[in-house]
């Protein structure tokens, strides 16, 4: 069986998060969020856990050279042998060229890049919406997935919330580093035949069912 090594590219609010949950369940693939793995790098008190910790607590970017250090890390750990789902990295060109060259060193490639797109007023729109419970973490949305009551989560009673980051003037800011720093990623991957664009605006069941016909097709195609 052919390896899926696979990244998800796309705005925040695109569904990434959505998609990585079913395509974990479909294909058994290891999730690596950038976030996740740092925190659990720390909590691991690794020795790159203890260097990414210093600066995440000083408040400062985590350098590219070290997060890829941490991802390759667990790209050598055996659980991705069969494959990965990366979320969150590489972010720039930059980050892309690192990943590309430590793949290389243990003769893997990116076998596949899914790009969800939205276009910006969906994902203000989407993002803006959020509120969170202020007690539990529950999340519904004004529009799409209202409370019972306004303002009122329906589990435990408490007040709902809209966080800093869903702020549509912070959507907007977090939209415009996206198109800067990641956009350019598209075609670097385009020229590397591996990226597959999918709308993001389709139901959530909808986008699945194309990403798995895409996968699928790939697959079959590695294998002849």
């Amino acid at each position: 069986m052919s390896q899926l090594n696979l990244v998800l590219l796309g705005p925040p609010g695109a569904g990434k998060g959505t998609q990585a949950e079913r395509l974990v369940e479909d294909f058994g693939l290891p999730y690596y969020s950038t976030g996740i793995i740092l925190r659990e790098a720390v909590a691991e008190e690794s020795e790159l856990g203890k260097e990414a910790k210093q600066y995440m607590e000083d408040g400062e970017l985590v350098p590219d050279e070290l997060i890829n250090k941490v991802i390759a890390e667990r790209l050598d750990s055996g659980e991705a042998d069969d494959g990965f789902l990366l979320d969150g990295f590489p972010r720039t060109t930059g980050q892309a060229e690192m990943l590309e060259e430590t793949l290389k060193g243990c003769d893997r490639k990116v076998t596949g890049v899914l790009l969800i797109e939205a276009p910006d007023d969906e994902v203000v729109r989407r993002l803006s919406g959020r509120r969170t419970c202020a007690k539990g973490n529950h999340v519904y949305h004004v529009e799409f997935d209202p409370p019972k009551n306004e303002g009122v989560c329906d589990q435990d009673g408490s007040r709902l919330i809209q966080r800093a980051d869903d702020r549509a003037e912070i959507v907007r800011k977090r939209l415009s580093v996206y198109h800067d720093q990641t956009e350019p990623l598209i075609k670097w991957y385009e020229d590397r035949n591996v990226l597959h664009r999918f709308d993001g605006t389709l139901p959530p069941d909808e986008v699945h069912g194309r990403i798995r016909a895409t996968l699928a097709a790939k697959r079959l195609e590695d294998e002849l």
